[in-house]
């Protein structure tokens, strides 16, 4: 997910979950929705997968079908570095050195399974489950929770899928 640097913002700070354990969120994230980055525009079946780094960074793997040619894949990197440590849920995530995109959990289900991060300026949005699909009643409870906090519901995307892709980052990490 390609961010660009902070900048002020009218809105009162993004509220963030209370806690996030680490080692729980980390792995394979299907993006079912968001309000997407310029890199995002256009993806199909994107995957965002977190790895906890023994430096306690966290390296971040966006994977993609490209929808221009949906049988080849993309991929974009960076990393996550924890700026609360008391909660774990505020993230400088840096594509770019020196630059840290503010990037904040603000929904996170107790079993780990679905995820809802933003930015203070509600510019960006992602909407991640395990797994794919969401029945429509639950995206609906989390699009309504995100246009709550102060997002702009009619800029979001719901991102494409094909049953038979296989984008995992293991699986892109090996295209062509």
């Amino acid at each position: 997910m390609f961010l660009t640097g902070g900048c002020t913002n009218m809105e009162k700070p993004l509220a963030t979950v209370d806690h996030v354990d680490l080692p729980r969120f980390m792995g394979d994230w299907f993006v079912i929705a968001g309000i997407p980055t310029f890199v995002e525009r256009n993806a199909l079946a994107p995957i965002e997968n977190y790895t906890l780094e023994s430096d306690g960074t966290v390296s971040t793997l966006f994977s993609y079908q490209k929808s221009n040619s949906p049988t080849s894949a993309g991929q974009l990197s960076s990393t996550g570095f924890i700026d609360d440590p008391s909660s774990n849920a505020v993230w400088g995530m840096q594509f770019i050195w020196p630059i840290k995109a503010d990037y904040r959990i603000f929904y996170l289900n107790n079993d780990y399974s679905i995820t809802m991060i933003g930015r203070n300026k509600r510019d960006y949005l992602w909407i991640m489950a395990r797994h794919y699909p969401l029945p429509e009643s639950q995206l609906a409870e989390l699009i309504k929770r995100a246009e709550k906090v102060g997002y702009d519901i009619s800029k979001l995307q719901l991102y494409s899928w094909q049953q038979e892709a296989d984008i995992s980052p293991r699986a892109a990490s090996n295209a062509p």
